[in-house]
């Protein structure tokens, strides 16, 4: 039973991965230029999320005007405003 269960972690993660890497990316952005952008507060932000991302939790850098997204385990992206570009996402790492 172990070894069944191990099997379907290793099947799905890969795809788990890319949709909570997908979903940490598009929360980051989104939170990023909600925040320092439209000037709305963090908590307001979660409302222009897409169906399905309630376990995207964002937090904020002031000083460093980025939010961070995470999935709990899985992904985490940040996006930082930066003048005449807006909020632009860091580079993925594999």
């Amino acid at each position: 039973m172990l070894a069944l269960a191990l099997g379907a972690l290793v099947w799905w993660w890969q795809p788990l991965h890319d949709a909570a890497r997908t979903g940490t990316s598009f929360g980051a952005r989104v939170g990023c230029s909600c925040h320092f952008v439209g000037g709305r507060p963090l908590g307001d932000c979660r409302k222009d999320f897409e169906p399905g991302m309630d376990l995207v939790m964002l937090s904020a850098n002031p000083a460093a005007k980025s939010v961070t997204a995470t999935f709990p385990l899985l992904a985490s992206q940040t996006a930082t405003y930066r003048e005449g570009s807006g909020c632009v996402l860091e580079p993925w790492r594999d």
